[in-house]
């Protein structure tokens, strides 16, 4: 085991820059406050991820990732939620890179999660369809045959722009309406560019039609309006949006109307016209001099330790360039949005060695000519892994990390040979793999077995826990199956954009 620890520059433990029980308190104070003020029905656009926002827990520590879901469970009798989906998301197959799964089976998990917390959920919009929308159609179907309400949502042309077009019978007049029966409606979504918005305003416009007073808000956790442009915790945000290319700027209506410079982006600077001149023509004045203005987001205020923050902002930075530069090798795409981030990067003065665990895992690769990995613990110290014939360097460096989290001896053989071997000759000689190293599922099946005999491996077991949040980089990118494992462990991987082995065809 390599494992060398740095005081001077890690804490001991890890640090909370954010209070979730502050940030509960005043959100739900805040959307109650916005009821008040719009009066009716009031939809509430979702930003981010509703139930697992992922992105802001790694940026914000002491954020978990239910923090909105459980706000929103202070005022669950009076709300329903309405999921969207894009239709073009499903044509070209997207997927959730945090969980792995596709939009269309991220619908299905949130209305489930939704309705296991006790929310009610009726109704989802389809937005964007088109004609040749054939796999949306599909799922509309499945989604009908499963009880639930679909609206369908139309391509308007000119959209966000040609106002009088949109605010008409041949804009969001062809669209259909989701007959909702709560006052407050969450409107939420699997991803960015899902169309919440647009859902949004062509609700209202259905509603007005009907003689029914509703409004509209936005929560946003990011940027943080309320943070400085350039903080790293909302260039964090560009970063996690590159394939978007969104942008950070300042409020440009907020300044006009106030002399206030705040921060916002530029989809929702561009399509705050639209908004503006919609309720202005379905209620005759708009109740937003700004799109800041519009939203509800109380985030900034339950930041408790900006450095923590910072650093936390930083590194998710880092970690979104290697995400991206993976994907682009993985796909033989161009390198459009790793060169984004790193345009990013270079307005902080970020580079590969602001992660320390990159630069260790280097070093064991040279050192060995094979493979290598290292783990940050959260008292700053660095293990690694190397690859050897019974292990790959992750499946390594698991071990090794557990052994110092445990307190075990360098020496001490957690998985002997006698052990990993017959596991080895079922992969090989039955199961018709070709590599005969340990994966990290298998060393952790392999330690389970141990623990029922072995109190050192009990003990390595226990520590699991201790390695969430933690940062880990790899020098080759990883197969699925070590990457789920490090996913469902909280950990967090980059890689370099490297295959192990030269192949035309990978099955990963």
């Amino acid at each position: 085991m390599t494992g060398t620890a740095d005081t001077a520059t890690a804490p001991s433990h890890r640090r909370l820059g954010f209070d979730r029980e502050k940030y509960i308190a005043m959100q739900s104070e805040h959307i109650q406050n916005r009821r008040d003020q719009i009066g009716g029905k009031l939809y509430l656009e979702m930003g981010g991820k509703l139930f697992d926002d992922l992105h802001a827990s790694r940026v914000l520590p002491g954020f978990t990732p239910d923090n909105k879901i459980a706000m929103l469970e202070q005022l669950k009798d009076e709300t329903e939620i309405l999921v969207c989906f894009n239709a073009k998301d499903l044509e070209r197959n997207k997927v959730r890179a945090d969980l792995g799964i596709t939009y269309e089976d991220d619908v299905l998990r949130l209305v489930d999660v939704f309705r296991e917390r006790g929310f009610l959920v009726e109704h989802v919009v389809v937005t964007q369809l088109e004609e040749t929308n054939h796999r949306a159609g599909a799922f509309i179907e499945r989604l009908e045959r499963l009880g639930l309400t679909v609206a369908q949502h139309r391509v308007i042309p000119g959209y966000p722009h040609a106002t009088a077009r949109i605010v008409s019978d041949e804009g969001f007049g062809r669209n259909q309406w989701s007959q909702t029966t709560r006052d407050l409606v969450v409107v939420t979504a699997p991803g960015p560019g899902s169309g919440k918005l647009a859902t949004c305003l062509s609700q209202i416009y259905h509603d007005h039609a009907r003689g029914i007073r509703s409004g509209y808000a936005k929560f946003e956790t990011f940027p943080i309006w309320n943070l400085p442009l350039e903080h790293p915790v909302n260039v964090a945000y560009e970063a996690a949006t590159a394939d978007l290319d969104d942008i950070n700027l300042i409020d440009p209506f907020h300044l006009a109307a106030h002399g206030e410079q705040v921060t916002s982006y530029n989809r929702d600077v561009e399509v705050f016209p639209l908004l503006a001149a919609l309720l202005e023509k379905l209620t005759g004045s708009s109740p937003y001099a700004s799109p800041t203005e519009m939203g509800v987001n109380m985030a900034g205020h339950a930041i408790v330790d900006d450095e923590a923050c910072r650093e936390a902002a930083t590194q998710e930075i880092i970690r979104r360039y290697y995400k991206a530069v993976v994907e682009e090798a993985i796909t033989d795409d161009d390198d459009e949005v790793s060169e984004r981030i790193a345009l990013v990067m270079s307005r902080l003065g970020l580079s590969s060695e602001s992660r320390r665990v990159v630069e260790a895992a280097l070093a064991v690769q040279a050192r060995t000519g094979e493979p290598g990995s290292a783990v940050q613990l959260h008292d700053g110290t660095i293990v690694t892994g190397k690859t050897s014939p019974l292990l790959g360097c992750s499946a390594a460096m698991l071990l090794n990390a557990l052994k110092e989290l445990a307190r075990i001896d360098d020496d001490a053989l957690l998985l002997s040979p006698e052990s990993i071997e017959p596991i080895q000759t079922l992969k090989t000689a039955h199961l018709g793999s070709k590599n005969p190293r340990l994966h990290t599922d298998e060393v952790l099946i392999a330690l389970s077995v141990s623990a029922a005999s072995d109190e050192k491996a009990r003990r390595a077991l226990g520590a699991l826990r201790q390695l969430e949040g933690c940062d880990v980089h790899t020098t080759t990118i990883l197969g699925n199956v070590d990457e789920s494992i490090f996913r469902n462990l909280g950990m967090l991987v980059t890689s370099e954009p490297t295959f192990q082995k030269k192949a035309l065809y990978r099955k990963r």
